[in-house]
Order: C-alpha cells, then sequence, then structure tokens
C-alpha cells in the first residue's frame, strides 16, 4: 500500500513538471493593484535605476503593472529587452510614464517633471533638502502628491537603510578608487594599496566612524593597509573596532595627532557627515599643502561642503584636480560608479514596499503600519508633514498620524 502511495505521488510529480510555464507563473490577482512607472534620469550623471528587471517581474507576478521609459536602466546595464521580457511596458516619452499611480525613481523630479505629474500621485525618491528650493515643494503641494524621500525609510532595526546601503558602497568603493589613484596609470606615487612581504604597507587615514569610514576601512584592511581612523565619538570609534573584530588605530579629532597623521599618510578618505547642514572641516589647507607628493584625497562628504579645506567638487567625466601636489578626488555621487551594483541594494528596499502597498490594500495602511516607511513621508495628500521643511520655508504642516486618522 505504501509503495502504491508513493507512485501516485510520483505520477502527480511527473505531471507537475510537464505543465507549460505559463501556467506555472499564473499572475496573482490583487485586491489593491499597483501601476508603476518608471522614468529615464535626467539628473547629470545619475546611472542608478530602482528597479531591476527582476523585481519588475516580481511585481507583475504579483499583479502589478509596470511601465519604464525607454533607456531607463541603460546606465545601470540593463536594457529595455531585458525589463520588457519581464513584462513591463517600455514608453518613449516621459508624459506616458507620468500616467501610473506610483513614480519612483533616483533624483528628485525636476520641475518639468512636477509639470507631468498627475494629482494625487505617490512619489518615492530622493529628497536632497540641501538642494531643493520653496517652488518645488509648493509645485508638489499644489498637486496633492504623496512624497516620501526614500533617505528617510528606516527598516526593522531603525536604521536608514538607503542611506547605510550606499555608504556601504561609497566606504568600500573609495578605497578601489584610491587603489587606481596611487598607481602609475594616473600618474600617482606608483605604490600598490596594502603591501607584500618585506614592503611596508600604504597608510590610509579615515576620517569619520560612521559606515562610510567602517567599510573603507573594513577594505582598506582586508588589502593589507595601514589604517587610522579618526571620529570625535568615542562611541562610533568603539563600534568601528568591534564591527571590524581587527585593531585597528583609533582617535578622537585631536588637531595635533591629527596633524601628524595625515601629513605622513598615503590615502586620506573624508568620510564625516553632518546631521543638518555642512560637515565639519577638519583639515586646512595648510596642513594639505604639507602631504607627501601625490598623495591622495577622497572627500566622500563633499556633497556636504567637504572635510578639507582644499576640495572642491568633481564629476565622473574629470574626477580629480591637483593642489599642492596632492591629487584631489570629490565626486559627490561615487555610488553612480557602480551603478548596477547600487540599483541592486536599492531594489532590495523598494520592492517589498511596494509589494507591501499592494498588499496592505494602499500606501495608507503601510504608513499606519510601518514606522519605518512613515518616518520618510514628507507630503501626504498635499499637506507638508516634515516640520524641518516646514521651518526652512515657512510653509505650514500637520501632523502625519492625524491626517491618516482623518482619511481612514
Amino acid at each position: 500500500m505504501g509503495s502504491e502511495l508513493y507512485s501516485g505521488f510520483s505520477d502527480v510529480a511527473k505531471q507537475a513538471m510537464m505543465q507549460p510555464q505559463e501556467s506555472m507563473l499564473e499572475v496573482k490577482t490583487r485586491k489593491n493593484k499597483l501601476y508603476i512607472g518608471i522614468p529615464k534620469e535626467t539628473s547629470f550623471q545619475e546611472n542608478r535605476v530602482a528597479l531591476t528587471p527582476l523585481s519588475v517581474a516580481l511585481l507583475i507576478n504579483n499583479g502589478h503593472d509596470v511601465i519604464l521609459e525607454s533607456n531607463a536602466g541603460q546606465a545601470a546595464n540593463f536594457s529595455d529587452k531585458d525589463y520588457s521580457d519581464q513584462g513591463a511596458k517600455i514608453v518613449y516619452e516621459p508624459k506616458a510614464v507620468y500616467e501610473a499611480n506610483i513614480i519612483i525613481k533616483i533624483a528628485p523630479p525636476t520641475m518639468q517633471e512636477i509639470d507631468l505629474m498627475k494629482p494625487h500621485q505617490i512619489l518615492i525618491s530622493t529628497l536632497q533638502i540641501a538642494t531643493i528650493k520653496a517652488e518645488y515643494m509648493h509645485a508638489l503641494i499644489q498637486k496633492k502628491i504623496t512624497a516620501l524621500s526614500f533617505e528617510h525609510l528606516r527598516d526593522e532595526g531603525g536604521s536608514l537603510a538607503v542611506v547605510r546601503a550606499m555608504s556601504e558602497i561609497v566606504g568600500a568603493t573609495s578605497i578601489l578608487i584610491a587603489a587606481e589613484y596611487l598607481s602609475n596609470i594616473f600618474d600617482g606615487k606608483g605604490l600598490m594599496l596594502g603591501g607584500i612581504t618585506g614592503v611596508p604597507p600604504t597608510e590610509i587615514v579615515i576620517l569619520g566612524a560612521g559606515t562610510v569610514g567602517e567599510y573603507a576601512a573594513r577594505t582598506a584592511i582586508a588589502l593589507g593597509a595601514e589604517v587610522k581612523v579618526f571620529d570625535p565619538s568615542i562611541y562610533k570609534l568603539r563600534r568601528l573596532q568591534n564591527n571590524i573584530g581587527a585593531r585597528v588605530f583609533t582617535s578622537v579629532v585631536q588637531p595635533i595627532v591629527l596633524e601628524k597623521a595625515i601629513t605622513t599618510c598615503d590615502v586620506a578618505i573624508g568620510a564625516m557627515r553632518a546631521e543638518d547642514g555642512r560637515s565639519p572641516c577638519l583639515v586646512s589647507e595648510a596642513t594639505v599643502s604639507r602631504m607627501k607628493p601625490n598623495a591622495v584625497v577622497i572627500d566622500v562628504s563633499i556633497d556636504q561642503g567637504g572635510c578639507f579645506e582644499t576640495s572642491e567638487v568633481t564629476n565622473h567625466t574629470h574626477p580629480v584636480f591637483r593642489k599642492y601636489d596632492v591629487i584631489h578626488y570629490c565626486v559627490p555621487n561615487i555610488a553612480s560608479r557602480v551603478a548596477r551594483t547600487a540599483t541592486y541594494a536599492l531594489t532590495n528596499i523598494f520592492t517589498p514596499i511596494l509589494l507591501d502597498i499592494g498588499e496592505h490594500g494602499g500606501l495608507k495602511n503601510v504608513i499606519w503600519q510601518k514606522a519605518g516607511v512613515r518616518n520618510a513621508v514628507y507630503i501626504y495628500e498635499g499637506h507638508l508633514t516634515n516640520k524641518h521643511i516646514s521651518d526652512r520655508f515657512n510653509i505650514p504642516s500637520k501632523d502625519l498620524d492625524l491626517l491618516i486618522v482623518s482619511h481612514r
């Protein structure tokens, strides 16, 4: 009898294996169907895209529609065919993308793109509060947009999910960039970052013990470099030491100790971040002038003003300049240098949120249930809900929780 039972299971299994693929990938019906638009980025040297083709396939398999502007993923090496093969609709006019109910993109929309948006749309993008203007906020408010800034999205542990993911990428990549500019190919000193038997290792100074500093230190140590980390916070230095699991030179920011380290190192990484406003400028021009010839400065904090007095914003086309014979790399958008990796990191965060919006019957319910998503909302149905933006532009704000309750 037992063999007959297994024989029956075997027949069922064989029949399942012979099912056509279309039957096995039957699209699930959902109570709340999403219509998601992915426009092509127009921001200078923004190479990332919000969703990968496989994430699009997952969304479509869950009953949602995705519309993509042609070549939106090209800079991250995802072709239109990659997306259309997974069921996305490819369009050639930006206006067609903005017919979607949810717009998800990397850079904040331009005023021209806001003009294309429909009333009551959901916008998921960066906010870049340092560069936005009052007209931008008024335009979104007038169209009663619900806007989320993904740099304020928090995960279950309370960490800023996107910021941490991009910081990990930037930290590791900054060391690889430094390795390039130490080599002869880029007219550097001709050093191998790290060291080999019998040859002293290169010295790297990292300013900042946050996520960028931690991942820069991890990568540098793995390559065999001698690493020194400076930060005003003992807590951050201790956390970095524990997370890395190796003994590394750490110090609070003391001018004499810092100056000695900077003037004798081969590479200096600026990774100090400010909670609000400008990052602290820790290294003076006089100190930079005493650095070794052909030393490399990577100022990751340049988007907040930079940690080095000599830093000036550069771009991926012209990434470096020399001052006092020190090579300065001051590109603000380092993650776009590895756009495909960055896109995978972003899609891992955005896709579950979009699926939750569909599963829970709309964004309103997700905001109500998930504090991490609620933290990212700065406009809800045309009402400003971010106190900092309200104070900055003198626009009245409302309490998000009260707005959601009143709309339930």
